[in-house]
């Protein structure tokens, strides 16, 4: 959830650390980490096993999606709960890939999107800070210091940065100005120390490892291989699209860490893993 629609309440509960009036933390004596990272790897694993094998009988429907749908559903269910609803869609939209990468029809593929739609709508009007981030989305101004504080700063910021920026380290807008500076709105600091040129370096790397991803996928050994890199690329592409379009205010605010970049020792470490994992794939692909 954005800093700016937070609550004050913290502590912990039964199901584990409660952080500004959501539980996204498990906790284990000094140990501590967000189970939501975790089951994004976890979730991408599962589903390429699942289409492995399946890839002929994908047109029929509930024989085949309709397990996977449900499976879509637990996980959606139990992100909500936290509630975490952009974890939640960087999963949907990841698995959507993936179906798509296993050869699903489209007129399923639509039906999927529309349902989906229908329902972010319906958890918007269930949560009234859902719907202030989408007012916020279309008029920030509307209320700088209130529902559109936070994208009003990172606009800021990015406005500030010019084409070249004021310098690493030297940003205005990370000193309690920005909330999450160095979590959720850490693209619009970059570019404010880095500029336009700096934010425009970083996209090109997303892109370059969405292009040596989808490379390596094509080059995979087996269907399986070939769903996981497919799976994972998709996710950090997706993941790094949805981030640097909600700070730059083109999507309602979300807050999904920007992969490799944010603060987080959880998202990093799968992260690597999964990076680890496509070099894996990469390296027997070489061998086929």
């Amino acid at each position: 959830m954005p800093a700016a629609f937070r609550t004050r309440n913290s502590g912990r509960s039964r199901l584990g650390v409660a952080l500004g009036g959501a539980r996204r933390w498990a906790s284990f004596g000094p140990l501590r980490f967000q189970p939501a990272e975790v089951a994004k790897l976890g979730f991408i694993l599962y589903v390429a096993s699942w289409f492995e094998g399946r890839e002929r009988h994908l047109h029929k429907f509930w024989e085949s999606l309709g397990p996977f749908l449900l499976l879509v559903g637990v996980f959606g269910a139990l992100l909500l709960l936290q509630p975490n609803l952009g974890t939640f869609g960087i999963l949907a939209l990841t698995a959507l890939a993936m179906l798509f990468l296993a050869g699903g029809r489209f007129r399923h593929l639509a039906t999927i999107v529309a349902a989906g739609v229908g329902l972010l709508f319906l958890a918007i009007r269930l949560a009234p800070y859902r719907l202030n981030l989408l007012l916020a989305f279309l008029d920030p101004s509307r209320d700088p210091q209130g529902i559109g504080y936070q994208i009003s700063q990172a606009l800021l910021a990015i406005g500030s940065g010019g084409l070249f920026g004021r310098g690493l380290g030297h940003s205005v807008q990370k000193f309690n100005y920005l909330p999450e500076a160095v979590g959720d709105s850490i693209f619009a600091i970059l570019v404010e120390e880095l500029g336009l040129i700096g934010g425009a370096v970083l996209i090109a790397l997303f892109l370059f490892i969405g292009y040596r991803g989808f490379i390596i996928a094509k080059r995979a050994p087996d269907s399986f291989g070939r769903l996981l890199a497919g799976g994972i690329t998709s996710w950090i592409l997706i993941q790094a699209f949805v981030n640097i379009a909600a700070i730059s205010g083109l999507i309602p605010l979300t807050g999904v860490p920007l992969p490799f970049v944010s603060y987080g020792g959880t998202s990093l470490a799968v992260l690597l893993t999964a990076v680890g994992i496509l070099a894996s794939v990469s390296k027997y692909a070489r061998r086929a």
